[in-house]
């Protein structure tokens, strides 16, 4: 199978297999504030992952191209509404085009359709400091995210079996680019452990790419004879993810990702620790049933609806969301809780005076 066939394969998949309530958000509950003393014309938006500032938490996160002309399709449309809402946005992982040139124009396609916004390129964790510097022309990209998908591959019929060596090649990465490195799980989230390894190596952002989202597992199941059925349920809750991440590191800037499907979702990430959300799948759906204006309008009511919920709050930054107080319930307090972090911090923050 050509690696252009499979892309495209990977997009019905992700149709075809869908999205569950099973990355952890459930249960996350705000604390209500009666007496919030803002208005939601003070509400910002304004957000900011390793270097890069944004206008809104909210970005296109990484889905295709590489594919021939449908996935050139896609990108352009994504571009399109990115650049009319003022939204960063992520490609696909452009290995494709390193080694088909005829490639290139599906990503291309995204700067050009979108010269002044903020566009984030995508590479493996077997990549070369070369191709991350290729990668990275190929778009005029403002960072490279590097993404680790160790599971996808060990399912994948044709997929990467050694995995050796990817901490190091990440940190050349970082070494050799004078744009900011994120590193990005594709659906399995990442644990504390990986954080400190990553911030060790001096990447800008992770992505924690949580379990709940498109399942890539599924998706490449469906392309095999005999399926790795454990591999289905495998994976870190993208609530329990993100929290992970920000505990160990702080400092480091943390991006929520995977099956997030809603404002909500998006405020409850954010109050996590993320700075930004990202969001695909849910996105890709909206966009190929309905069209660019579909899902222009979609971008637009997300945003009304996170300065609508954040009056609520009295939280008039995104920073501030993560001092208002959250009780957290279920099976997210209980892995947390296993993982050594206390849950009860979070439900006796302060909210804002």
């Amino acid at each position: 199978m050509t690696r252009s066939k499979r892309k495209w394969d990977h997009i019905q998949y992700a149709l075809s297999t869908g999205q569950t309530r099973l990355s952890g958000f459930d249960d996350i509950t705000f604390v209500h504030q009666s007496l919030p003393d803002v208005s939601v014309d003070q509400i910002q938006l304004a957000s900011q992952i390793g270097e890069l500032q944004l206008s809104s938490p909210i970005f296109i996160n990484a889905m295709t191209g590489g594919g021939g002309e449908n996935t050139y399709q896609i990108n352009r449309d994504l571009a399109q509404v990115a650049y009319r809402t003022n939204i960063a946005m992520a490609v696909g992982s452009q290995m494709s085009a390193l080694k088909d040139p005829e490639e290139r124009k599906t990503y291309e396609i995204v700067r050009q359709e979108n010269p002044t916004g903020i566009i984030i390129g995508n590479l493996g964790s077997e990549a070369t400091p070369e191709q991350a510097k290729a990668a990275v022309d190929m778009i005029s990209a403002d960072a490279l995210q590097i993404h680790l998908n160790t599971v996808q591959e060990l399912t994948m019929p044709e997929g990467d079996r050694s995995f050796v060596g990817a901490l190091n090649r990440i940190d050349k990465i970082v070494q050799s680019l004078n744009v900011p490195v994120f590193v990005k799980e594709v659906g399995f989230g990442m644990s504390k452990e990986t954080a400190v390894k990553l911030s060790s190596v001096g990447v800008s952002a992770i992505d924690v790419g949580g379990f709940g989202g498109t399942n890539f597992a599924k998706i490449e199941n469906e392309r095999r004879d005999r399926t790795l059925s454990f591999f289905n349920q495998w994976g870190i809750p993208t609530a329990c993810s993100i929290i992970e991440a920000k505990e160990s590191q702080a400092a480091l800037s943390i991006i929520g990702s995977g099956g997030i499907q809603t404002s909500l979702d998006m405020l409850k990430a954010l109050s996590l620790g993320a700075s930004a959300v990202g969001l695909a799948g849910y996105f890709l759906k909206i966009l190929l049933k309905s069209g660019k204006d579909s899902l222009e309008n979609e971008i637009s009511e997300i945003k009304n609806e996170l300065i609508m919920m954040m009056t609520a709050l009295g939280a008039t930054a995104v920073s501030d969301l993560q001092k208002v107080p959250i009780i957290i319930s279920g099976n997210t307090h209980h892995w947390l809780n296993e993982r050594g972090i206390q849950t009860s911090k979070y439900s006796q923050r302060k909210a804002l005076d």
